[in-house]
């Protein structure tokens, strides 16, 4: 076996060299060929060449400092301490051996000498994907994803894997490679997105269980069960998996945003609710009490905290971690500045955008390019974007949006009307995709600037495709057929939850006919609410955040809002649909 080892102590003369020469000495003694790179306090000697790396079939880290391991990434890696390589050599060295994935040319096993099984998984080979990570991004990432590509190729088998790591996603899945695959196999010590492997059998598992047995993985892989889709739930998610397949570009990037954004708007809206219930409009002026508390973690703390994280999220989906730092410091800095969201998307894309193209352009040594992502590129980007939100983007974004609040806090009437007609069909048109996203987001966004009748004509509108639907499957059973009368009361559930997407399967089946009904229900209901003057001050929740005192105004005509546009839709589809000859 060929080794490759790095050695190195906080003081850089006594350990580091004693245990070099150790290694060589029982590596000799061993048969192994090995090569030693010593850091210490005179510099780096006998520096590994990339060639003598890439030759390695494992990499000994004897080291009592923290070393940049970038340049290893791939191997096969035995993290120890320089005491243990001095006094414990040869096992060190044993359990380096250990952990180099088995050969195919190496000696006689019994999977080797057991040809009549090893010949039917080349032919009747599956095909995987998979994903592997770990917390920082670097050695066990990369060498889950070796140790899986060679155990599928030992069993027969073909896998594709992704890796995500410190410096971004590398060699991604395609949505044709998940559609292909047999199973997924999911190698990780970090949270991972799963939402694009629905209904594929899916395995998940660590790092290390990859790396030491990853025959197995690949086998309980391909064992698990696909997940089936009988229900209206089931058919709800496999339409918003394919949807988001189809997701790309800055669509992509503004929802993944917004998705990490709404978690702290609706806890932000929560607790505003709750101060003016427990203390009235001016429950932040009443000092020490407990609605004061609760308006400063709403308002205070967690809507002036929203902004930046919508344009984090947006620039981490571009550039991935490194694009983080950046795009929080420029939304944090639209907030403040008076842009609000608006300046917040536009910080977001700026950052994201800057950072993905600096980290292409910039050019390190492989030794420094551990640097890139935690320092380089988020201090270059931060500044940047900094500099640019103060004195170019943020005054023309401030006063755009106070004009469009302005706008809004006059209407009144007919024109309220007007705007919740049109809020309310985007709500309907698509349930769920980019042309119901935009009315929502933009309905979100003026929670900051403290204008909430948007919000709650989107709320409105996005409830009562579900509930129509579902009242129609009641009342007129023979225009459904046996499938969607079934899925007639989940419906209801999801309608009442504001989950717009439980009208999704009903309208693929007959859109010319459901999608018009849909969009004449929602319509009416954003109407009545903006003419109304309805506010609503959390983004979710459905029916549901009604229930909480304070979180709604004008409940009585919000609640009929919902009911005449559930009336509309259900009345719509009487008209619109036809007799089903098998009911």
């Amino acid at each position: 076996m060929k080794i490759a080892a790095l050695t190195s102590c906080p003081t850089g003369v006594a350990h580091t060299f004693m245990a070099a020469e150790a290694l060589k000495k029982a590596a000799a003694i061993l048969g192994h060929s090995i090569r030693v790179e010593t850091q210490g306090a005179q510099g780096t000697r006998d520096a590994l060449t990339e060639a003598e790396i890439a030759e390695a079939d494992v990499v000994i880290l004897a080291t009592d400092v923290r070393a940049d391991v970038g340049r290893f990434a791939g191997k096969p890696t035995l993290e120890t301490s320089t005491s243990e390589a001095i006094r414990h050599t040869r096992e060190v060295i044993e359990r380096s051996m250990a952990i180099v994935p088995a050969r195919l040319e190496s000696a006689p096993s019994v999977e080797a000498a057991a040809p009549a099984v090893a010949a039917p998984a080349v032919t009747g080979g599956k095909k995987l994907v998979g994903i592997t990570s770990c917390p920082t991004g670097i050695a066990h990432t990369f060498m889950a994803a070796e140790a899986l590509q060679k155990a599928a190729k030992a069993l027969g088998h073909e896998i594709k894997v992704e890796t995500q790591g410190s410096v971004g996603a590398k060699n991604q899945l395609t949505p044709e490679d998940i559609a292909a695959a047999d199973a997924v196999v999911i190698a990780a010590d970090a949270k991972v997105d799963t939402s694009r492997f629905a209904g594929k059998p899916l395995y998940m598992t660590g790092t290390k269980h990859a790396m030491h047995k990853g025959k197995e993985v690949i086998e309980t892989a391909l064992k698990q069960p696909a997940s089936t889709g009988g229900d209206l739930v089931s058919a709800m998610e496999q339409a918003k998996a394919e949807r988001s397949k189809s997701r790309t570009g800055p669509y992509k990037h503004l929802m993944t945003g917004v998705s990490y954004m709404l978690p702290i708007v609706i806890a932000g809206g929560l607790a505003i609710a709750l101060a003016f219930a427990f203390g009235g409009i001016y429950a932040g002026d009443q000092k020490g009490t407990l609605a004061a508390a609760l308006s400063q973690i709403g308002g205070g703390a967690a809507f002036s905290l929203f902004v930046a994280v919508l344009s984090g999220f947006i620039a981490y989906s571009i550039a991935d971690r490194p694009g983080i730092a950046p795009g929080m410091v420029g939304g944090l800095l639209a907030q403040n500045l008076g842009a609000g969201f608006l300046g917040g998307i536009v910080s977001g894309f700026l950052a994201g955008y800057l950072t993905r193209f600096l980290a292409e352009k910039i050019k390190l040594p492989n030794t420094l390019e551990g640097l890139k992502p935690v320092l380089i590129l988020p201090f270059l980007s931060t500044i940047i974007v900094g500099l640019l939100m103060i004195f170019v983007i943020a005054p023309p974004v401030q006063g755009a949006l106070n004009a469009m609040t302005e706008w809004l806090n006059s209407m009144r009437g007919t024109n309220a009307a007007l705007l919740g007609i049109i809020l309310g069909a985007m709500m309907a048109f698509d349930m769920g995709g980019p042309i119901n996203k935009a009315a929502y987001t933009f309905s979100v966004g003026l929670l900051a600037s403290k204008v909430y009748t948007p919000m709650a004509a989107t709320m409105a509108a996005g409830m009562t495709p579900p509930l129509g639907l579902a009242l129609a499957c009641f009342l007129f059973k023979n225009r459904f057929d046996a499938e969607e009368r079934t899925a007639g009361t989940p419906a209801l559930v999801l309608g009442f939850s504001f989950i717009t997407e439980g009208a999704i399967p009903f309208a693929a089946k007959d859109p010319l006919r459901v999608i018009p009904a849909l969009v004449l229900g929602s319509a009416v209901a954003g109407a009545i609410s903006m003419a109304s003057n309805v506010q609503l001050l959390v983004p979710h929740g459905g029916i549901f955040a009604a229930m909480i005192p304070g979180a709604v105004t004008n409940l009585v005509p919000y609640l009929i809002a919902i009911v005449a546009g559930t009336a509309v839709t259900t009345t719509a589809l009487f008209f619109l649909k036809r007799p089903v000859v098998s009911a």
